[in-house]
């Protein structure tokens, strides 16, 4: 009996294992397959030569624009925007050596946050899933400091993927303001509960009252 048991147990983990490197076999290569890209290329309004950032003279220029679109899956994200909602656009083709692999549009302007689109013909000749994808909120940033032609957006929060720009106020930077603001706010507050606990002491007492008075 034992000796069953040991087997099964055996019989599954090999199933296991074998399951777990098919998925890793099988799992789709990111939207920058290039093992080490050499350099990207940037196109669009405003640029009146092309941008070259190769990895010898702009690495981490290099590296910030391709983190703006290795994070594509084989799906894309969202419905086609309207062509008057996504304004200027930026043609991004990543390179492996000298020759182009990869080539995504980037709209950092589009209403609604930043978007990208990987068109299915892609420039090493091989076909992949068109789609619309949600940029990177550092979108205009990158491309800005890269070299497009796009006004500081000191205002953009760092990080992750998304739909939308979220904005800072200018009072919530303000930490000595907010102190005051809640301090100022306390002696109120404090009011408030000395109320409610006498109200429920009152109460208390007069249902004791009437208790001890029923109970004679």
């Amino acid at each position: 009996m034992v000796h069953r048991i040991r087997r099964l147990v055996a019989i599954m983990a090999s199933g296991l294992t074998a399951g777990v490197l098919s998925l890793g076999l099988t799992a789709p290569a990111s939207a920058t397959s290039t093992a080490s890209p050499a350099g990207v290329d940037i196109t669009g309004v405003g640029i009146a030569e092309p941008l070259h950032l190769r990895a010898e003279t702009h690495p981490s220029q290099m590296a910030a624009v391709i983190d703006q679109v290795n994070f594509l899956g084989d799906a894309g994200q969202s419905s086609e925007p309207k062509q008057a909602d996504l304004g200027p656009k930026y043609t991004v083709v990543v390179l492996s050596g000298d020759t182009p692999k990869q080539t995504y549009d980037l709209y950092p302007k589009a209403v609604g946050g930043p978007r990208i689109y990987r068109p299915a013909k892609q420039p090493d000749s091989q076909q992949t899933t068109a789609g619309w994808f949600f940029g990177r909120l550092t979108m205009s940033e990158t491309l800005r400091t890269s070299g497009v032609p796009l006004e500081r957006q000191v205002d953009t929060v760092a990080g992750g993927a998304g739909g939308s720009e979220r904005m800072i106020p200018e009072d919530a930077l303000d930490p000595a303001g907010n102190i005051d603001e809640a301090f100022s706010g306390f002696p109120r507050l404090l009011l408030v509960n000395v109320a409610v606990v006498l109200t429920i002491t009152m109460g208390l007492a007069g249902i004791a009252l009437l208790i001890r008075r029923r109970t004679r």
